[in-house]
């Protein structure tokens, strides 16, 4: 691979004897990953049922290996059931290293498309709040997607400035997560094109981004919060240089120790402007030393932690009844729904977060789980909705092993015959199961199942 002079000289400086060996590595095999959803099930049960080969990746307790150039994991029911997400490994370390609480306000700042959001959101368990923001609208819709095919309801997609988000939201969350726009050094290997776009833009460029984007998610961190920093990339500048910036104008701020791998290596003090010796708890992957492409990792605490006291002034609930079609519906759910928490746009209906503090004026996509539509009479659930239930959430349910061509048939928006397994089932909505995993909706009436997943998902 023929990779920059420029960059070929910074990393001889950077590895010393190991260039060889780092070089070396441009000639193997990159590696793919999954990581399993554990919102929707758990890790032993899902190697009892993964149809391909599959092997742990040490470092991360929910990941797996598999072998990309033999099996297509994306075209698996299971994959449209959201039972699990594929990650480059490496990228799996900055989310699973950043402590997440149940009860947490999560913010993920650039967020698209997905892949630390969605084990953000599971880790939440469906408690406390996560907020996915990426400035790109089009890339957001992406993000809103994986997200939903995850099961997470209690969300805010938004597609801002994070700039403007410091208003909304000044001292508001818990854990905050920022895997960085940046030069993509260490993604090299993988992606032949990140190279010609580091020449593009190189590490000077991010380097002003990534300064504007720490101290803007610094303000909008609470006391005693923590927040992770992480990039796909080597230099110094968009690393350990950023950590030592942020320091510099927010010095209420440590540096954590972030749990070992044995393939980890340590940030360089020398990389920094001041020599600061904290920065060693800060960390580097390399390729040549484990099975992932490159990133940096820092975890640091703003102050110390509080117990945070009640909130006051909170807008009192709203007093509001259920609309009777929706409680119709949910007589058949195991859900017991607060109705404050309603929030009705035209025929649409929304389950909010609770104590959502109000976001009038911010870009977003999606406020809560959409539940469905309000129709004349009726309502009609939505995709977001079937896929954050579970089998046992709901009455009527249609379930189909993963090798019944029907399944297939579901997802590509056929109509399907189901009369040897609906019986004498009353018509109405069904939740289409693949081997007990919810995959969407459809309307049943005389053993024929109306296809209601949702046509921008279906199978190509």
């Amino acid at each position: 691979m023929n990779l920059p002079g420029a960059f070929e000289e910074k990393m001889k400086e950077l590895l010393g004897e190991e260039f060889d060996e780092y070089i070396a590595c441009y000639e193997e095999p990159r590696y793919y990953g999954l990581r399993v959803n554990t919102q929707k099930i758990s890790v032993e049960e899902f190697q009892k049922i993964c149809p391909f080969e599959i092997h742990p990746i040490p470092w991360i307790s929910n990941g797996f290996y598999y072998d990309g150039d033999k099996v297509s994991p994306s075209r698996h029911p299971y994959y449209f059931a959201g039972l699990y997400y594929l990650q480059e490994p490496s990228a799996m370390t900055p989310a699973d290293r950043l402590p997440i609480e149940l009860g947490d306000r999560v913010l993920d700042v650039c967020a698209a498309p997905g892949g630390k959001a969605t084990e953000l959101g599971a880790k939440l368990a469906g408690h406390g709040m996560l907020a996915a923001n990426d400035i790109s609208n089009s890339r957001a819709k992406g993000l809103l997607k994986n997200i939903e095919v995850f099961g997470i309801g209690n969300v805010l997609v938004l597609s801002e400035e994070p700039g403007k988000l410091m208003d909304y939201f000044p001292e508001y969350f818990d854990k905050i997560l920022i895997d960085a726009p940046c030069s993509g050094e260490g993604m090299f290997r993988k992606d032949k094109k990140m190279v010609r776009a580091w020449e593009e833009h190189g590490p000077e460029f991010f380097s002003n981004i990534q300064k504007s984007i720490v101290l803007q998610a610094a303000h909008m961190l609470r006391e005693g919060g923590m927040m992770l920093y992480s990039t796909c990339t080597f230099d110094s500048r968009e690393n350990e240089q950023i950590i030592e910036h942020l320091l510099e104008h927010c010095p209420e701020f440590r540096i954590l120790p972030i749990k070992p791998y044995e393939g980890f290596c340590p940030g360089r003090p020398g990389l920094t402007k001041s020599g600061m010796k904290d920065i060693e708890k800060t960390v580097r992957i390399f390729p040549h030393k484990m099975k992932g492409e490159g990133h940096y990792l820092a975890l640091l605490q703003k102050g110390e932690k509080k117990e945070v006291a009640e909130e006051t002034g909170k807008p009192k609930k709203k007093t509001r009844k259920l609309p009777e079609e929706l409680e119709t519906f949910f007589a058949h759910v195991s859900w017991k729904l607060d109705p404050s928490r309603l929030d009705i746009h035209g025929e649409r209906i929304y389950y909010m977060p609770e104590n959502l503090p109000a976001v009038k004026g911010i870009r977003f996509l999606r406020t809560g789980l959409l539940l469905g539509e309000l129709k004349k009479n009726r309502f009609e659930p939505s995709q977001a909705l079937a896929m954050a239930l579970k089998k046992e959430d709901y009455d009527f349910c249609i379930d189909l092993k993963a090798e019944d061509e029907r399944v297939t048939r579901y997802l590509k928006g056929e109509t399907l015959d189901v009369e040897d397994l609906a019986g004498s089932k009353e018509k109405g909505w069904y939740l289409v199961c693949v081997d007990g995993y919810p995959l969407g909706f459809g309307k049943l009436a005389g053993g024929v199942l109306k296809n209601k997943y949702l046509p921008g998902w279906r199978l190509c």
